[in-house]
């Protein structure tokens, strides 16, 4: 078995009396898509933020390609090529598309220019389009606010962002809420695109189906604890909702 790219084990995290995260585990595996599902209250949201640097963690280990790492600040996810989506997507509105795919990476000019804070605006402009184009994202235009954009076009930009910059997993919470049919499916294709660039992607999502269309595996919380970890093509609807919900006991399957 390869060795996970991310792995966490007996992660804790409380707040006030209530347990988020309760000796949770987790891993990722290279090249492959997982989701992470769990009912309200679970855990989800506590565990990407712990493993994404934007939540310190009581106690537990998290290692890195083997190697034990301490991620207190999204920059230190960042430098190990790790970037998340989350719902809220976190996109500037008065700025458009390349703005906010170079927000904080800006490529500055040589020299002098780049003291005065003049910015290689074609440079960013192409490698955006690039980036865009080969995720098969539909940008309506590149100079307007996206603000001014639909859902599907928004969500298309921050996957993009996170893909550009991600050089080995990528964190997507729910990235197909609130999108359309057409939308929604824009997006689970961008996923396995991500995934077959060798990005290590984990979904995080409510929708069953989609869970379903395109997981390689599928770890459940419940209660802040994994309570399943399961190869996707061998487990069905039914029984992931059982063990969100408690109806099905604790499984550790196996990886394909």
């Amino acid at each position: 078995m390869p060795t996970p790219i991310l792995e966490a084990r007996g992660l804790s995290r409380q707040f006030g009396n209530v347990k988020a995260l309760n000796g949770a585990d987790f891993e990722v595996y290279p090249g492959e898509v997982t989701a992470l599902i769990g009912d309200n209250g679970a855990g989800k949201s506590t565990l990407v933020k712990a493993l994404s640097g934007n939540l310190a963690i009581d106690s537990g280990t998290i290692k890195f390609d083997g190697r034990p790492v301490e991620l207190s600040q999204p920059s230190q996810a960042s430098a190990l090529g790790i970037e998340t989506v989350y719902q809220d997507l976190a996109l500037a509105p008065h700025l458009d598309p390349v703005q906010n795919m170079y927000l904080g990476r800006e490529v500055k000019q040589p020299g002098i220019g780049g003291f005065f804070g003049f910015m290689k605006t074609k440079e960013m402009r192409d490698r955006s389009r690039d980036a865009f184009q080969e995720l098969g994202a539909t940008v309506r235009s590149l100079t307007s606010p996206v603000g001014e954009m639909s859902g599907g076009q928004r969500q298309a930009i921050a996957i993009a962002r996170a893909v550009h910059w991600a050089s080995r997993m990528v964190f997507l919470d729910e990235p197909t809420a609130a999108l359309g049919v057409r939308q929604t499916q824009n997006v689970l294709d961008t996923i396995r695109r991500v995934r077959d660039k060798g990005i290590a992607v984990v979904l995080i999502s409510h929708s069953m189906p989609h869970v379903m269309e395109v997981a390689d595996s599928v770890q459940v919380l419940r209660l802040g604890s994994r309570v399943a970890k399961l190869d996707a093509k061998q487990t069905s609807m039914e029984e992931l909702v059982g063990y969100m919900t408690g109806a099905v006991s604790h499984s550790e399957g196996g990886r394909s």
